[in-house]
């Protein structure tokens, strides 16, 4: 509000201004969610697959891609010590008695992820609570889109192996003729970003397997006027001057030079964010296997084989 001349230094708005403003951000937040190069970070959602089904919801606590697990808060650190269903993950919304709406885990700690034991530890809020332990149930925000994935599977000769699965489109999806054919693991998924829950559609049918997707998503919400958050570098100017363009039309009257600064310090910040985030379009990669003049090495069982 100062920035669009609304108020003077060391005047507050009304409570009345300061409500509207918050809805306004969070509007803004939405819009930002949908350009892909203003978003800093790509959510990776886990969770385990059940033999026989093939079709998921995501994006509320009674969707699929939920967890139910054991846990405790003290300010912006949840501790875990069970997880009675489902898996953990970066960017899921924590949800129980006592704890502040729309928090979230924003990094990992101790903990992993995931629904081993390696998920048990710590993990980064970004919302200060209090909460004893106790039962904590989190889900998966619904996706705006899916970007890649893959399947990680327990090896018959001991360890991990990860699997790359395709993102198909609708029309693809359509194609397939027997979409409840089993198979050990998903080679494809499918995503309907339907409302108010999406729904992942994997082929084939699988037997085991504990999915990971690379999601675009929603920007967390701000719940108050007084949430401490955490960004990137540079996002702290990005959003004092795109908010205050976005709260230009809230009032007409601003000083068209003061407008037009505004708008010019806007564009400057998002293309400067626009450049961080920015990534290289996907070269086209062969398997090594396939590319002469390549070394024989110890890799050779990836393939089947020496060539």
């Amino acid at each position: 509000m100062r920035a669009i001349g609304a108020l003077a230094t060391g005047e507050a708005p009304t409570a009345d201004e300061a409500q509207d403003g918050l809805e306004i951000l969070n509007e803004f937040l939405e819009y930002c969610s949908n350009q892909k190069q203003l978003v800093f970070c790509i959510q990776e959602a886990i969770h385990e697959l059940t033999a026989g089904q093939y079709n998921y919801t995501v994006g509320s606590t009674s969707a699929d891609l939920s967890s139910t697990f054991t846990g405790s808060i003290a300010g912006t650190v949840l501790t875990v010590t069970a997880i009675t269903s489902g898996a953990l993950s970066v960017g899921q919304i924590l949800t129980g008695t006592g704890i502040t709406s729309g928090t979230a885990i924003t990094s990992y700690g101790t903990g992993l992820g995931g629904a081993s034991t390696a998920a048990l530890g710590t993990y980064n809020l970004q919302l200060s609570n209090t909460f004893a332990s106790g039962t904590i149930v989190s889900y998966v925000p619904r996706p705006l889109r899916i970007n890649s994935g893959f399947v990680r599977v327990v090896s018959s000769i001991g360890g991990v192996l990860d699997y790359p699965i395709a993102v198909i489109t609708d029309e693809e999806y359509e194609l397939i003729g027997l979409k409840a054919l089993s198979g050990p693991w998903p080679r494809a998924v499918y995503y309907q970003p339907s409302m108010p829950v999406g729904m992942l559609n994997y082929w084939p049918n699988p037997s085991q397997g504990e999915m990971h997707l690379f999601c675009d998503t929603i920007l967390n919400q701000f719940s108050t006027l007084n949430d401490t958050v955490t960004f990137p570098p540079g996002y702290k100017i990005f959003l004092r001057y795109n908010f205050a363009e976005f709260l230009l039309t809230e009032y007409p009257r601003t000083d068209p030079q003061i407008a037009a600064q505004v708008r010019e310090m806007a564009a400057n910040t998002r293309a400067a964010l626009k450049r961080t985030n920015m990534q290289p379009q996907q070269t086209v990669r062969f398997d090594d296997i396939l590319v002469p003049g390549r070394r024989k090495d110890a890799g050779w069982i990836l393939h089947g084989g020496f060539n």
